[in-house]
């Protein structure tokens, strides 16, 4: 609307150039005293393009239900307490000899040791065990025990009669168990020699221990 009052005004204004100052044509004045101007509506919010809201943040991710705590590693059972030579004697006094091996064994501890400590009887029969792995001496257990010169209760490769129902030989065929079975450890590791204390062989090894009425060496 604007534009055509100001073409309108425009036309008068040439009009009155070319036909002389004195026409007087329509008042412009009037026309714009009285022609309303267009009022400049606001576009109605809803029409108005708008940048999204932005929405909440997503969701936290569910979290996991917490872990259920670790069972703990069950307590190891406590090693059970080494028995003592007097108590494994005991286990195993009714052990019967299994082999000529055993019986040999059981043989050298009752001649040579029945009256000594548990654990002097126990030193024997590892000096005669000892000496079957060392390379030196015969590799059984007989071998050693009836070597010539090495057992004086040894006579013509035999042993003297045994009482067999006595406490002694029971204890005797027990010692020889645990020996063999390493159940139990005596009182002269590695050693290979022993003699009676009432003896002086002037041997240059190395002793080890001395338990009840004998020496041993290495």
């Amino acid at each position: 609307m604007i534009r055509l009052i100001r073409a309108a005004a425009f036309a008068a204004a040439s009009f009155a150039a070319v036909f002389g100052a004195g026409y007087a044509g329509p008042s412009l004045a009037w026309e714009l005293t009285q022609a309303p101007l267009p009022t400049v509506l606001s576009a109605p919010t809803d029409d108005i393009a708008t940048e999204p809201s932005p929405l909440g943040a997503p969701p936290a991710a569910a979290s996991a239900p917490p872990a259920a705590p670790a069972a703990s590693a069950p307590a190891e059972a406590p090693a059970p307490a080494p028995r003592n030579l007097a108590a494994l004697v005991a286990d195993h006094s009714s052990v019967r000899t299994a082999d000529a091996e055993h019986e040999c064994l059981a043989g050298a501890v009752y001649f040579e040791a029945k009256g000594e400590p548990l654990r002097g009887q126990l030193s024997v029969a590892e000096v005669i065990l000892n000496r079957t792995r060392s390379g030196r001496f015969p590799r059984s257990i007989c071998g050693v025990v009836k070597q010539r010169g090495q057992f004086s209760f040894v006579r013509g490769g035999r042993f003297p009669a045994i009482a067999r129902g006595s406490l002694a030989w029971k204890r005797a065929v027990a010692i020889a168990h645990i020996a063999r079975e390493a159940l139990a450890d005596g009182a002269a590791p590695r050693a290979l020699f022993f003699h009676a204390r009432r003896v002086r062989p002037g041997w240059k090894l190395t002793r080890i221990a001395a338990v009840g009425n004998h020496i041993f060496y290495r």
